[in-house]
């Protein structure tokens, strides 16, 4: 199966400003920073998005000088309130300024009082634009002195924060955690897509320390051109879902610090997709000398670095190879791609003796592992 990175490339979305890339080591848990109370957009356009992230959806745009209403901070995105509804702005494209902090995440704000103002200003002599109940969740963007600012309605406004009883709440589960296939599995690569036809994909990596499962990199990545298979066939420009053991690291260069099993590629290195070789399936090298009608060649940028992906280890005759996690932004034809640097990161940080495991499914089947 020919992996090469086919199809034109994907564009900017906005129409001055780049769209954010790939995330960073260290997970996309939100929380609470030493931040400011004025956000200003810098760019001449700037997307909203339904997530943290350039897979999800657009909901909206802002424009350069806009001030925004920033609740939180999640990696390199805000979470904002846009006309009543949460979204998500690149922290890249916003500048701030001032003194205000938000609040953490992870806690909830309830009122205290049988009824308090909510007012137009962080005062008593502002005028009062509604009012909450006792019992009342709020959604709180910072504090001001002794007030909070909140969203009311779609609107800012302003409540004393002695009538507010502010309580951390449980970290929430990560999705891993309703996992039960893992078996002894203490690392996991989460390759999942919104539906089986999309070829954008969300990649999430977790590990369990102390017996507890924690986030380490979210990254976006691309599927086959057609998007996750029902079931994988030679040359259907699918990915293969399911849950699949790790192969062979590999590249055309020298070994960036992974702890698998590393194979350097060759100009002769092949792999070979012919059904009906017995080597199907198999790396190998060429000359062919009739062991196979067809094979892909290994040393493209693609395959820069990468690994195997344990897909189809019995070698059936059509049911798809050369299944791999490697160096791509556009779509495959077949395999699981990111960024070189999330590649890298993901190599470096693989661990043989955690028995690490990737699990590609469409969100909605995520309930069978």
């Amino acid at each position: 199966m020919k992996k090469l990175m086919v199809g034109m490339a994907l564009t900017a979305t906005l129409a001055t400003a780049v769209t954010p890339g790939f995330g960073s080591i260290g997970g996309n848990q939100e929380k609470a920073y030493a931040a400011t109370v004025t956000y200003k957009v810098m760019a001449s356009k700037l997307n909203v998005r339904s997530g943290a992230g350039t897979t999800y959806g657009i909901i909206g745009s802002v424009v350069k000088g806009q001030t925004l209403s920033v609740m939180s901070k999640s990696g390199s995105w805000y979470k904002i309130n846009y006309n009543g509804r949460t979204g998500y702005v690149s922290s890249d494209y916003v500048q701030a300024s001032g003194t205000e902090t938000p609040p953490a995440e992870s806690t909830t704000y309830t009122v205290t009082a049988s009824m308090l103002n909510v007012r137009s200003g962080a005062g008593t002599n502002y005028a009062s634009i509604g009012s909450v109940t006792k019992g009342q969740k709020l959604s709180v963007v910072s504090k001001s002195g002794s007030w909070y600012k909140i969203n009311y309605n779609g609107r800012t406004g302003y409540v004393s924060s002695d009538y507010v009883q502010a309580s951390a709440t449980a970290s929430p589960k990560l999705v891993v955690d309703s996992f039960k296939t893992l078996g002894n599995a203490q690392q996991v690569i989460l390759v999942t897509a919104d539906n089986y036809d999309t070829k954008s994909a969300k990649i999430q990596t977790f590990e369990k320390v102390d017996g507890k499962w924690k986030q380490v990199l979210t990254a976006n990545g691309v599927l086959g051109q057609k998007g996750f298979a029902l079931s994988k066939k030679e040359g259907d420009m699918e990915s293969p879902t399911g849950k699949y053991t790790i192969g062979t690291a590999f590249g055309r260069y020298a070994n960036p610090g992974t702890k698998l099993p590393y194979r350097k590629i060759t100009a002769n290195d092949v792999w070979v997709d012919d059904s009906k070789s017995s080597l199907y399936n198999t790396w190998q090298q060429k000359p062919a000398n009739g062991r196979w009608t067809s094979a892909e060649n290994m040393d493209i940028p693609a395959y820069d670095y990468g690994f195997v992906i344990n897909y189809n280890e019995s070698r059936t005759p059509g049911k798809g190879s050369a299944i791999f996690f490697h160096v791509g932004t556009n779509y495959t034809a077949g395999c699981t791609a990111t960024s070189k640097e999330q590649v890298v990161s993901i190599l470096k940080w693989l661990n043989p003796e955690k028995n690490p495991v990737i699990i590609q499914s469409p969100v909605s089947e995520l309930d069978k592992y």
